[in-house]
């Protein structure tokens, strides 16, 4: 196989990489950090019900957990507990096994890789920085660059934007079903990982067109994948 001087010059091809959840064992994180901040804004939501809306931005979960016709002027300031208890975590935070071998792998075979985060810039950046690939990172997408988050297509199409290649030539990879109907309305093939606490079943059913283990299980079975090789490349 052929493979660029610079990984991801030249690439015929992108894959769209979700950052929490898929590259980053942050979800549970998110869910204690939502939690709390709930908590301390008078609602009591279960963790499980806050564990299955991660993977959406701020203004897509606080409507899936408490409603649609709630008053909505609490919104900003329960955001920005989230952010301040969720940075206690920081320094800590940890790619999951495979994470940074793999966005080198996919560079190598010649794919444009771009991270597509529902993350703030600041805390892309803290992830971006743990899971020490930059080299390998074409471009990055995050909350600021569009105006409606996950499971809306719009984080997808920005991603497929920066990366500079068609719908068709992409695929997506994701860890929560968000992740696969974002991709789906985006027209972007997806594959998936258990790591963010989802089941097999509920990513296939969203169109992902298979699901591994974890970020190492897909390195392992990359040949195999739809990741094998951007398109044209023989």
């Amino acid at each position: 196989m052929t493979t660029p001087e610079t990984p991801g010059e030249d690439a015929d091809g992108a894959v769209l990489f979700d950052i929490d959840g898929t590259l980053m064992d942050t979800v549970y994180l998110h869910t204690i950090a939502w939690w709390e901040a709930l908590r301390q804004q008078g609602a009591q939501v279960p963790m499980a019900r806050i564990h299955r809306s991660i993977g959406m931005g701020s203004d897509h979960l606080l409507d899936a957990l408490l409603g649609t016709e709630r008053d909505h002027d609490g919104d900003e300031a329960l955001s920005a507990a989230h952010d301040t208890l969720y940075a206690q975590f920081w320094s800590r935070l940890t790619p999951l096994p495979g994470a940074h071998d793999l966005l080198r792998a996919c560079a190598v075979r010649g794919w444009r890789v771009v991270l597509a985060s529902s993350a703030k810039e600041k805390e892309a950046e803290v992830m971006i920085g743990a899971l020490d690939a930059g080299d390998a990172i074409a471009a990055v997408t995050t909350s600021s660059d569009v105006s409606s988050s996950k499971p809306a297509p719009d984080l997808v199409q920005q991603a497929l934007e920066k990366a500079g290649v068609p719908a068709e030539r992409a695929v997506f990879v994701g860890d929560a079903t968000w992740d696969g109907e974002a991709a789906r309305k985006a027209g972007v093939r997806c594959l998936g990982v258990l790591t963010g606490g989802w089941t097999r079943e509920e990513l296939r059913e969203t169109g992902m067109a298979a699901v591994y283990d974890s970020p190492a299980d897909l390195l392992a079975h990359l040949d195999d994948s739809l990741l094998a090789a951007p398109p044209g490349w023989a």
